[in-house]
């Protein structure tokens, strides 16, 4: 079982949540730096999450923290990482950041291809791990040095869509192939009914429909004007 939050009420209710099951945890945070944290949130609250995901580990729960990558302060921001990473056992997994259909300009300014970052872990020795069949969009990589490891989903580099294997289900029965794809298609017929073969039948039919890739380098968006529409 595995929860994404934004951890602001983290130290409060993991001990709960891991009674009743908790495995995983997905927390983001884009910056180490309270500072910095509180302008990019609107939230001084930091060191909360922080001592939330202390007390995770300290339970044995699996914790993964997302971060994007931006361009602005890159170098600075992560060294911070690396610094909590060495002895921190959370898998931090870098985001390249995407263009959606209303952050163009943003975007620009702020792109930070991953392989640049990919590049700098390994000329610092860090070491790619063995990738799971059921593994999930990041190139995971390991340092004997560090008790934490550092995941890349970069969506910008090539043949990134081939080892896809995620769908995605929305609150409105719409299966979505892809965060960028134009729309969802829609299960709620097969669900009302309870139909368990006449669902699976529908996906797999949609998903042999499925593009080849989203596109992303052609400038092509999709419905990612609301993205909180289709999940994370």
């Amino acid at each position: 079982m595995a929860v994404t939050s934004n951890g602001y009420k983290l130290p409060k209710v993991i001990d709960e949540w891991r009674r009743s099951g908790l495995d995983q945890l997905n927390i983001s945070i884009d910056s180490l730096d309270a500072a910095e944290f509180a302008r990019i949130t609107g939230h001084d609250c930091l060191p909360r999450i922080r001592t939330g995901i202390d007390r995770a580990l300290e339970l044995g729960v699996q914790t993964k923290v997302n971060a994007v990558l931006l361009s602005d302060g890159a170098t600075e921001r992560l060294q911070q990482f690396l610094d909590w990473l060495r002895d921190t056992p959370v898998t931090l997994r870098f985001i390249e950041l995407m263009q959606t259909g209303d952050n163009r300009d943003y975007f620009a300014s702020n792109h930070l291809r991953g392989d640049t970052i990919e590049r700098q872990l390994i000329e610092s020795g860090w070491q790619l791990l063995p990738r799971a069949i059921d593994a999930g969009p990041a190139r995971e990589y390991a340092h004997p040095d560090y008790r934490g490891s550092i995941g890349l989903i970069t969506p910008y580099s090539r043949d990134f869509c081939q080892s896809c294997n995620r769908l995605r289900v929305s609150a409105q029965g719409k299966l979505h192939l892809c965060l960028f794809a134009d729309a969802g298609l829609d299960l709620r017929e097969e669900i009302r009914r309870g139909d368990v073969a006449a669902l699976a039948e529908r996906i797999q039919t949609l998903v042999g429909g499925k593009a080849a890739s989203h596109y992303l380098q052609q400038g092509q968006t999709g419905a990612t004007r609301n993205l909180s529409v289709i999940g994370g």
